[in-house]
């Protein structure tokens, strides 16, 4: 392969958008010592504070960061529990003006009493009925009650969509196989499985997002033990899904030498079957060949070109459809109001 002969666009299987704005938020009020305390004292405090003009720019601010890294596709998990309707209809609109395709869901949960989980299932509702791209958002088995599961599960059938659901990512989920079995299919998202016993019985695909999982300090999911497909996300930390992919491999070569960079290239191109517009998209990189045993090993590889549903998105490494340094700016305007309030 040339310089010039550009692949497909690559997919970030799971994403949090807003929290391009966590960067740099203040120290949470004291240091967490488990999985449970870095929920409560970071990410649970930041999405009770987020509204919508907020969510427009993490919005834009990913799906720019996104197109930069040759991720022309995104899906999306979304809480803003003090800022539900219209979220994901704002997250569509921020990255359709950068030019990245994303399906975004709301993360119903109980935290927030029955009134909170009955207005994450209407937003889902009124998202996928006004011909949204999403799915029907949960956030773990371990938040919600079985009322609340059951009920989700029943929306995402009836628009024919899967359900996008955090699954044993922390010792507080262990129990979440035994509860989501009988409900879970094939068009599932099961994001993490750190905490999945090797034959949980689960259906759908694993996202592997091993970032995350290392910051957390929540342990390794050992993907190569499922009989699922694994895809790779980023739960959040960007969408660089080059980057997530030498990191997957190198975890998963120290756990067993005998893996190879083909493994964790297929969790990346199993992105493809989720969003598979993106394989028609087309990235012109600054390194060849494109191809995992180079890409493993070979740092700063940067997208030059994009294009996304046959049009320019990107040139030279320069966004086409947006000011790139105005998002930027707006979003740690945004940032900053955020932390404020923390």
């Amino acid at each position: 392969m040339t310089r010039d002969e550009p692949t497909s666009g690559l997919v970030c299987a799971h994403h949090h958008l807003y929290s391009a704005l966590a960067r740099g938020m203040p120290a949470p009020p004291r240091t967490p010592t488990t999985f449970l305390e870095v929920l409560e004292q970071v990410w649970w405090r930041l999405d009770t504070a987020l509204d919508l003009e907020m969510l427009e720019w993490s919005a834009k601010l990913g799906a720019l960061e996104a197109l930069e890294s040759g991720c022309t596709a995104i899906v999306d998990h979304h809480e803003s529990p003090n800022a539900i309707e219209g979220s994901l209809d704002v997250i569509a609109d921020a990255c359709a003006e950068v030019g990245v395709r994303v399906n975004t869901s709301y993360g119903v949960t109980d935290r927030h009493g029955a009134d909170g989980a009955r207005r994450g299932l209407e937003e889902n509702d009124r998202y996928l009925a006004g011909g949204g791209r999403g799915m029907v958002g949960v956030h773990a088995a371990f938040t919600c009650s079985d009322a609340t599961l059951e009920a989700a599960v029943d929306l995402a059938c009836r628009h024919g969509v899967g359900v996008h659901i955090h699954v044993a990512e922390g010792p507080d989920d262990v129990a979440a196989a035994d509860r989501l079995r009988d409900l879970s299919s094939d068009d599932w998202l099961l994001i993490h499985g750190v905490h999945l016993l090797d034959d949980h019985g689960l259906r759908g695909t694993i996202v592997h997002n091993p970032r995350s999982n290392l910051n957390n300090a929540v342990g390794y999911a050992r993907p190569n033990r499922f009989a699922n497909p694994v895809a790779l996300g980023t739960d959040g930390i960007g969408a660089d899904m080059l980057a997530e992919f030498q990191l997957a491999f190198v975890v998963a070569r120290s756990a067993d030498v005998t893996t190879s960079p083909d493994t964790a290239w297929r969790w990346l191109e199993e992105g493809w079957r989720l969003f598979p517009e993106a394989r028609a998209d087309r990235v012109t990189w600054s390194y060849a060949p494109m191809e995992p045993w180079h890409l493993a090993y070979t740092p700063g590889v940067r997208a030059l070109d994009v294009d996304i549903d046959g049009e320019p998105a990107m040139r030279g490494g320069v966004p086409t459809r947006v000011d790139a340094a105005e998002i930027r700016a707006r979003a740690a305007e945004q940032a900053v109001r955020l932390h404020a309030l923390l």
